[in-house]
């Protein structure tokens, strides 16, 4: 696993390093007395590359190799290129065609052997007397793990060069790099969905048996408080196990929160007071679904639920120019730091069930890497927390970031 995020983020720095390269040749280009020869060239393969590499971050298929492929055979530099994955003939560009069938079938050994080879004019032959197909080289694409995810296959008009067959290697293994990354991009998409699932698990045998008792208790005693309740409850379970889009509204998710609340407070009674200071301007504030209510629930959960006599839990957004502030506090029975540190370095090694009262660490944890996976590591959460002091948990999130968007 280490020898692969090594490879993925060499991979990354390398797109850095060409992107920042791309800028400074297009500001060359701008200035067409100093650009030289070189720079424009350097320009045309980056420029290239880059109208190539949009379809094929979206993985391996008909539509995307459509797309790729014209791109791809003017960095080959061949009279035409073929893509195929382990199977089918995707898109194939230029000459060639009617030599499918034969470049599929080495395509389909380089998938199985995983080697690169190089087809002779023999190996080609048709009935055509104006064919201009004399060679092909063979160059299979590398995905995750060493996997053989499809071949590149550059159609030559004469034997091979060597020129050719070292641009087709490249090529292939450029190609299998933003392969490699568009699975990445559908692993962290399945991560992320997988999260929210072990969030709404935990939510389903705690929070659910205590509502149902809580709703219970005022069935006869007070049947319109009751029903009042199932329909907040039924609210709350509808929003929580939504069935679509890692993103929601900071107003969205504070609606949630206090339909979890009113419950709660059936429960609880006097005994849980809850202050609000919500400024108007971040309510349209987009943050990953399921962020902000299970730090409400640990407050109530693990501070407050343990505290004799009343409990406050605070919560504030408030606008920090680019930014929304939150803070979740509440003045509960609190937890030594290093223990909270522990716990949530274990669940990161640990592959079992936590346990119940590992629920905080599950929560935090969770909803810490869930912002650093679509904001970046500078927007983890901010915990602070001693024993007997209550817990305070502080996050920040963007107000527009690339690609964040409610229902998204």
């Amino acid at each position: 696993m280490g020898g692969n995020l090594s490879a993925v983020f060499g991979v990354v720095s390398l797109v850095t390093a060409l992107a920042a390269a791309l800028f400074a040749v297009l500001r060359l280009r701008a200035r067409r007395g100093i650009a030289t020869a070189t720079q424009r060239a350097t320009y045309e393969v980056l420029h290239t590359a880059g109208l190539a590499a949009e379809p094929l971050r979206a993985g391996l298929s008909v539509a995307g190799a459509a797309k790729a492929v014209r791109h791809l055979r003017t960095l080959v530099g061949a009279v035409g290129l073929a893509l195929t994955d382990r199977d089918r003939l995707l898109a194939l560009d230029g000459r060639g065609g009617h030599h499918g069938e034969q470049l599929l079938g080495a395509a389909r050994r380089a998938v199985a052997t995983g080697r690169s080879t190089v087809l002779g004019e023999s190996e080609l032959s048709c009935d055509r007397v104006d064919c201009p197909v004399r060679g092909a080289v063979v160059a299979p694409l590398t995905g995750t793990d060493g996997r053989v995810v499809g071949a590149l296959v550059a159609v030559a008009d004469g034997p091979p060069a060597p020129g050719l067959v070292q641009a087709t290697l490249e090529t292939a293994h450029w190609a299998g790099n933003q392969l490699a990354l568009a699975e990445l991009d559908s692993s962290r998409e399945r991560l992320a969905r997988a999260e929210i699932r072990a969030l709404r698990a935990q939510i389903s045998p705690h929070f659910i048996y205590n509502a149902l008792t809580a709703i219970g208790s005022f069935v006869r005693t007070d049947p319109e408080r009751a029903r009042e309740l199932i329909l907040e409850f039924a609210e709350f379970t509808r929003y929580s196990f939504r069935a679509h889009g890692e993103f929601t509204t900071l107003a969205e998710e504070l609606r949630s929160i206090d339909r979890y609340l009113t419950i709660e407070r059936a429960r609880f009674g006097d005994r849980l007071q809850v202050r609000l200071q919500i400024a108007p301007e971040v309510l349209p504030v987009t943050l990953p679904f399921l962020c902000l209510q299970p730090l409400v629930e640990n407050a109530v959960r693990h501070g407050l639920s343990r505290k004799p006599g009343t409990g406050m839990v605070s919560i504030e957004a408030r606008d920090a120019g680019a930014e929304c502030h939150i803070t979740v506090e509440d003045d509960g029975v609190g937890m030594d730091p290093t223990t909270l540190t522990a716990g949530i370095a274990e669940l990161a090694r640990s592959t079992g069930d936590p346990g119940e009262d590992s629920g905080q660490h599950v929560g935090l944890s969770n909803v810490d890497e869930r912002l650093r996976s679509v904001f970046g590591d500078g927007f983890g959460l901010v915990v602070e927390t001693g024993l007997g002091s209550g817990t305070k948990v502080s996050m920040r999130v963007p107000k527009f970031h690339p690609g964040v968007r409610a229902g998204s």
